[in-house]
């Protein structure tokens, strides 16, 4: 998928499904790792108990080596932790994933059938769970980039995004600007982002969303000024320093400032949810750093 959606990664869901491991200093330490995405040193706590067949160790691993960008042997572990637990929809949603990335990395030849793969776990993973807003997530943005002939396609994202508002109207109404900016209706995206934004108040991801797209317009300083409110409102949010560089460096401005800002991030301590130190080096470069 072209759009990237950073979310919180369902530890709590992994805690509930060993007890023993929660309760224990390897499992502690490989999480707090995890968090602090040291994905290596979660992984040579991690690998040695694989065998005993927990669950959430089994999950936590594929974790690890889906942020390692090893999406067959991510895939290969979280075979195992849903078959385990077919009723989780988080264990499900992360197998998904490590399909959808595959297909994005395969061959013509297999592509297309890792991506049927993704689009029926996330599918299943919302039917497990019709409140989890990642796997949600996950399915809309999928039937959005995906063509018909894969399971994707407008129509289906349409009927997501209004079952989605019924419950969450902050979302539904992002899904809907996520819509109308796909058809060119700017006008309409942004009165969606606005919308959202008055729905889920201090929720800085809708504040970031709405300076973006501004951004993406060219009305800077209305964007310039959105990422001030969101740094008001969650002053050590590192991703606020990524999402306004990003913005500067598309529009081919402030590159100076863009560069600090990449540089401020690197040195942030980074969550599993925040933009990878991959993407936000990839974008240094490109300030001529």
């Amino acid at each position: 998928m072209s759009r990237k959606r950073y979310i919180s990664f369902g530890l709590i869901a992994l805690l509930g499904t060993s007890l023993v491991w929660a309760e224990s200093a390897q499992w502690v330490q490989a999480r707090d790792l995890y968090q602090r995405t040291n994905y290596d040193a979660s992984l040579k706590v991690l690998l040695p108990e694989a065998s005993k067949g927990d669950t959430a160790v089994l999950q936590l691993i594929g974790q690890n080596y889906f942020m390692l960008a090893d999406y067959k042997k991510a895939t290969e572990y979280l075979e195992k932790a849903a078959a385990m637990n077919p009723q989780s929809a988080d264990a499900v949603l992360w197998l998904g994933r490590a399909y959808g990335r595959r297909a994005e990395v395969s061959s013509p030849f297999t592509a297309p059938g890792y991506a049927s793969k993704a689009r029926q776990l996330f599918e299943k993973a919302v039917k497990l769970d019709p409140t989890n807003r990642a796997a949600l997530g996950d399915l809309f943005d999928y039937y959005m980039e995906a063509p018909g002939f894969l399971g994707g396609g407008t129509a289906k994202a349409e009927a997501l995004a209004a079952q989605v508002a019924k419950s969450d109207p902050a979302e539904g109404h992002y899904y809907e600007a996520l819509l109308a900016e796909r058809r060119k209706q700017f006008d309409f995206a942004e009165k969606h982002l606005r919308a959202a934004m008055d729905e889920g108040p201090r929720q800085v991801a809708r504040v970031i969303e709405l300076a973006k797209f501004l951004g993406r317009l060219g009305r800077m300083s209305e964007s310039e000024a959105l990422f001030e409110e969101a740094a008001r409102i969650e002053p050590e949010n590192p991703r606020i320093l990524f999402e306004r560089a990003s913005v500067y460096i598309k529009a081919q401005r402030n590159l100076g400032e863009a560069r600090r800002l990449l540089e401020r991030y690197l040195r942030s301590p980074l969550q599993p949810n925040d933009p990878p130190r991959q993407e936000a080096e990839a974008l240094l470069k490109k300030t001529g750093a």
